[in-house]
């Protein structure tokens, strides 16, 4: 348990929920409840073994903390993960009602110890060409075992497959993107890995895999509909990587018909920008002048936006003018 100041809440509550679940209790030495819930706050936060951290303010020392988390009573406690509220209860609750919300949002131990195998599988696959990750198996191995026991993570289950793609194995990437295809709906960047996949696979099985991108230009240059001829190069082009390359030779298909194939081109468009669209970065204060915790800071960063995200906004917004 920790006391927290606005002096160190950046480092203590916003940075550490960006790793760790954080529970603030919010509290006051002469609230009664109050010093029924703390013992009972401490002694889950023992219990739990690390699957939260548990951090006291003094709603009265630091009002500006306090008013930032609109506290109208106490104890209120706030659980924080990645930086942003996401729940949080008023009053002495008992310690079952207590442990009842905090397993709502934490992971499991099952679940955290899949997250270190991944984390292992993570750091061999970026260690290139040293020691385990010459041979990314172990690490893939790795990976698919923190699958295995956390099968609910759809991250940890969208890397497998990216990784598996990414290294050939389609067998086991189709293996492993199975049971995210059979939702209904299927969610987005399954989908996506789904179409990704689809194009290294046809190139690996049909011929037209293996021609040049002149034969499919000519081809299309006699007959600009033709269609199968185009979706064709644009999967060559996937798996060599060219993806804008790609998105412009599926952007053709679309503004001559946008149902053809049951909108096949549309569907892999939509995946490949899924693909490419780069993950959110993690909250920076300076640029939004705030704490993730709603706590003002000095100063004001003007923000960029990344230039792969630029791409991917700038091929959005052709889908968009295509298809109405």
């Amino acid at each position: 348990m920790i006391n927290v100041t606005v002096a160190n809440f950046e480092a203590e509550v916003i940075e550490a929920s960006m790793h760790t679940p954080v529970l603030v209790d919010f509290w006051a030495t002469w609230c009664g409840p109050c010093k029924v819930i703390g013992p009972i706050l401490e002694k889950i936060e023992a219990e739990y073994g690390g699957r939260f951290k548990l951090v006291k303010i003094d709603s009265d020392q630091e009002q500006q903390l306090a008013a930032a988390f609109g506290i109208r009573s106490i104890p209120t406690c706030v659980l924080l993960i990645g930086g942003q509220p996401v729940d949080g209860f008023m009053g002495a609750l008992p310690e079952g009602q207590i442990k009842a919300f905090l397993d709502k949002h934490l992971p499991s131990e099952d679940e955290l110890a899949a997250l270190a195998e991944a984390d292992e599988a993570q750091q061999m696959l970026a260690q290139g060409g040293e020691g385990e990750a010459a041979d990314p198996a172990s690490a893939l191995e790795k990976l698919a075992r923190a699958v295995e026991q956390a099968p609910d993570n759809d991250d940890l289950r969208f890397e497998l497959v990216r990784q598996c793609i990414s290294h050939g194995l389609f067998e086991q990437a189709a293996g492993a993107l199975a049971p995210a295809m059979a939702r209904i709906p299927v969610p987005l960047r399954f989908d996506a890995l789904s179409q990704w996949l689809n194009a290294l696979e046809f190139v690996g099985t049909d011929p037209r895999g293996q021609w040049p991108l002149e034969k499919f230009d000519e081809l299309i240059g006699q007959n600009k509909r033709d269609f199968e001829t185009r979706f064709a190069k644009s999967r060559v082009l996937i798996a060599m990587g060219e993806w804008p390359a790609a998105l412009e030779e599926l952007l053709e298909i679309i503004m001559r018909d946008k149902k053809w194939d049951d909108e096949a081109p549309r569907k892999t468009y939509v995946g490949l920008l899924e693909l490419m669209t780069p993950p959110k970065p993690k909250a920076d204060p300076a640029a939004a002048g705030k704490s993730a915790g709603g706590i003002e800071l000095a100063g004001k960063a003007a923000v960029q936006e990344d230039p792969q995200a630029q791409l991917v906004s700038q091929y959005r917004r052709k889908l968009s003018m295509a298809l109405n």
